[in-house]
């Protein structure tokens, strides 16, 4: 049985505002993603940083083929 330790904890949970943090997004797009299923918390507030990075590179991926900026 693998022993788990608090550090190694702290290191896979994140909060609310560090995933806003990590994403770039407002707390508004993180209620969205939550209540849309794209980004599933553990508790209220926590989430798993493994999670939270997967959604970091889908993001990256959905920006490069949708972002369409404003120009003149």
């Amino acid at each position: 049985m693998e022993i788990i330790t608090r550090d190694s904890v702290l290191q896979a949970v994140v909060t609310s505002s560090e995933v806003i943090k990590i994403l770039c997004i407002s707390r508004a797009r993180l209620s969205q993603l939550v209540k849309n299923n794209k980004l599933t918390p553990l508790k209220k507030n926590l989430f798993l940083m493994e999670d939270v990075l997967k959604r970091k590179t889908e993001q990256i991926e959905l920006r490069r083929l949708y972002y369409r900026p404003k120009g003149g």
